[in-house]
């Protein structure tokens, strides 16, 4: 790309400046790669970007649909152990703090993200393919018997989910340790600005959340025998969640450009 083209991109209207400093990354699945001049610049054949757009933002509202309804069967199951799930982030975030107080390396939130990744790996690696204790042989083989007769369609939906499990699996902390580096640097500053980037990031970090949470509902429609294991792993997601909030608790307010701004 010349600099002419270049200064062609940049001075384009429909550019949103700054998008692209609080997204997840995942060019593939974004709504607005046709307003970024990141992706146009790293882009040499764009396509109907404008298509490619709205199919991901079809894409992302079908996914986030899930949501609701993965937390009530989380509720439901928490409800059965006698977990409150509500009082989850003011007494473990005490806990974690207590344990984590005197290490000024490691954070109980950096601490508990990278522990997701080992859990994610873990369980594609081993536990899908384990039988739960009560779930005999038989029913395993009716399990591949029914994975081998998904639909087109069905394969679709898994593939697409695991997809968003793996894309978030590693960026969750990643964006969570920006967010604790971030917060840092801004206690040392005079920070007049009400949008931090500490919050930007947490938030971020946050959405990767709610998406593999609905992922993780959506995984269990295949992995039915696998259900304990895999609501451990959303009431887990669902604990980090609450953590962050009570860390940042501007997070889900912080306004990114295009993103959560209206008429852009």
């Amino acid at each position: 790309m010349d600099k002419e083209e270049l200064k062609k991109l940049a001075d384009d209207p429909d550019n949103i400046p700054g998008i692209y400093n609080y997204c997840d990354r995942w060019c593939e699945r974004c709504s607005f790669t046709s307003r970024c001049l990141n992706f146009k610049m790293s882009e040499e054949k764009f396509g109907d970007q404008e298509n490619i757009d709205a199919n991901n933002t079809a894409f992302w509202e079908k996914l986030a649909e899930t949501l609701h309804e993965t937390l009530e069967l989380l509720k439901d199951m928490a409800e059965e152990q006698g977990i409150d799930l509500n009082s989850i982030d003011v007494e473990e975030a005490k806990q974690y703090r207590r344990e984590f107080e005197d290490n000024n390396v490691v954070h109980v939130i950096e601490h508990l993200s990278k522990s997701y990744i080992t859990t994610v790996d873990e369980w594609f690696d081993n536990d899908m393919y384990m039988v739960e204790d009560e779930t005999n042989e038989s029913d395993l083989e009716d399990y591949t018997a029914s994975i081998d007769a998904l639909s087109e369609e069905d394969a679709i939906t898994m593939k697409d989910n695991v997809e968003v499990i793996r894309w978030y699996q590693h960026q969750i902390y990643v964006k969570l340790r920006r967010a604790l580096q971030s917060a840092q640097m801004e206690k040392t500053e005079d920070w007049d600005d009400d949008q931090k980037d500490s919050d930007g990031s947490a938030k971020v970090a946050l959405i990767g959340i709610d998406r593999s949470i609905s992922a993780w509902g959506k995984i269990l429609d295949y992995f039915s025998w696998q259900k304990k294991g895999i609501l451990n792993i959303i009431a887990y997601l669902k604990r980090l969640s609450q953590i962050i909030e009570n860390e940042f608790p501007n997070a889900r307010s912080f306004v990114r450009p295009g993103f959560d701004e209206m008429n852009t």
